[in-house]
């Protein structure tokens, strides 16, 4: 995976393991990027069957919560896991869960899954909240091993992200008087500020590294802004009550937001790879965020449902990103160029595709939701479908290069 830059670890690193056992479990990325491509293509569709009254399945929750929950537990938290999973050996030189360990992990997220198809809800519960705080202490600790103080911030939202977990499951089952919903949008809320810090780090970086010559002049104090001001709007969003005057000041912060994080992404240059899909990818899907946030602010102020904000930020953000970087990421780990194929292009528009529809045609015509609905799942499944056509032989095998992970 090409990673956040790496830092020397201050102490000795660990001995390469020599190749052993199935490929599949030699590396973080492996199961979970092949586990959250083929939900992805499978739940979805599902979904939208569900919603439109043609499939009754009897799911350990109501389907919207199911469809709302999997999408950020089950997808994204896959890929963020096996992501993380597989930096932080670069970052510390220390060798990550692997073989047995990286199996029964995988396994226990594919219970899970299992589980809320299957039940009982308090067997779901259980498998579901597992997973997160097992592997945030395998990174923390070795984080710390390392004295690799830099990305515990990430270990840190791993269990932000298993407290919003907890709190989701306490709501749906009647524990607590609260809507599942607000924990499920601080979710989602944790799982773009991931993303904020990650593309920081990346996106600059892979753009100069393909373009020879280029020195983007990245400024710290919008950096600084854009991370403060989007973390203090999506708290407002998800924990301001719903009155006028917290509406107003949401209204506000999300605005300032989106124009902060729209002048951080034009100081990388996006046009400047429009000839390199594995790179316009990431700087298209970045896009969303700013539109994400001016969106949610449109809600805010009462102009619009708050769904398309949710939906620019789940799926245009967050499905976008997670697309360019299971296919840059996985091309590099298994040795391969980082030079993607025109189905994989396709790949990309597709989910760009998927999230525009979803996103813009209920606001133009609201009674085409359904319609809506149909094309968009159509898009994001062939392009997951096309995903696991091509990166399915390569994640099962050893690297074309025969070096171990």
């Amino acid at each position: 995976m090409s990673s956040p830059p790496l830092h020397a670890s201050p102490i000795e690193p660990t001995a390469a393991p020599q190749l052993s056992g199935w490929p599949l479990l030699r590396l973080g990325f492996r199961p979970f990027y092949l586990g959250a491509a083929a939900f992805a293509l499978l739940s979805i569709p599902l979904w939208v069957t569900m919603y439109l009254g043609q499939w009754n399945l009897a799911l350990a929750l109501p389907p919207l919560l199911w469809h709302a929950h999997e999408m950020l537990f089950g997808f994204a938290v896959a890929v963020i896991l096996g992501f993380l999973l597989t930096a932080v050996k670069a970052w510390t030189e220390l060798t990550t869960p692997r073989d047995a360990a990286l199996g029964a992990l995988a396994l226990l997220w594919l219970a899970a899954r299992a589980a809320a198809v299957t039940g009982p809800y308090a067997l779901y519960a259980v498998l579901d909240l597992a997973l997160l705080p097992l592997v945030a202490a395998v990174l923390t600790r070795l984080l710390l091993r390392a004295r690799n103080r830099r990305n515990l911030p990430l270990a840190a939202i791993l269990m932000l992200l298993a407290l919003a977990n907890g709190f989701f499951h306490l709501g749906a089952a009647g524990v607590l008087e609260m809507s599942p919903m607000t924990p499920l949008y601080a979710a989602l809320a944790l799982i773009v500020m991931i993303e904020c810090v990650i593309a920081g780090r990346v996106i600059p970086a892979f753009t100069m590294s393909a373009t020879p010559g280029l020195k983007l002049q990245v400024r710290a104090m919008v950096e600084r802004a854009a991370l403060a001001l989007t973390a203090l709007a999506l708290v407002l969003w998800v924990f301001a009550p719903a009155t006028a005057g917290w509406g107003m000041a949401a209204g506000v912060v999300l605005s300032l937001a989106a124009v902060v994080q729209a002048g951080r992404m034009l100081q990388w240059q996006p046009a400047i790879t429009r000839r390199r899909p594995i790179l316009w990818i990431l700087h298209l899907s970045y896009a969303w965020i700013p539109i994400g946030l001016a969106l949610l602010a449109a809600a805010r102020l009462g102009a619009i449902s708050s769904s398309a904000g949710v939906h620019a930020l789940a799926v245009g953000a967050t499905a976008g990103l997670i697309i360019g970087m299971i296919t840059r990421t996985a091309r590099g780990h298994t040795g391969r160029a980082l030079q993607v194929s025109r189905p994989e292009t396709m790949a990309y528009a597709l989910v760009m595709l998927a999230a525009a529809v979803r996103v813009a045609l209920p606001l133009a015509l609201p009674t085409w939701l359904p319609l809506a609905l149909v094309l968009s799942a159509a898009g994001w499944s062939v392009a997951f479908a096309i995903y696991l056509y091509i990166y399915t032989p390569w994640l099962l095998q050893t690297r074309s290069d025969g070096k171990d992970g």
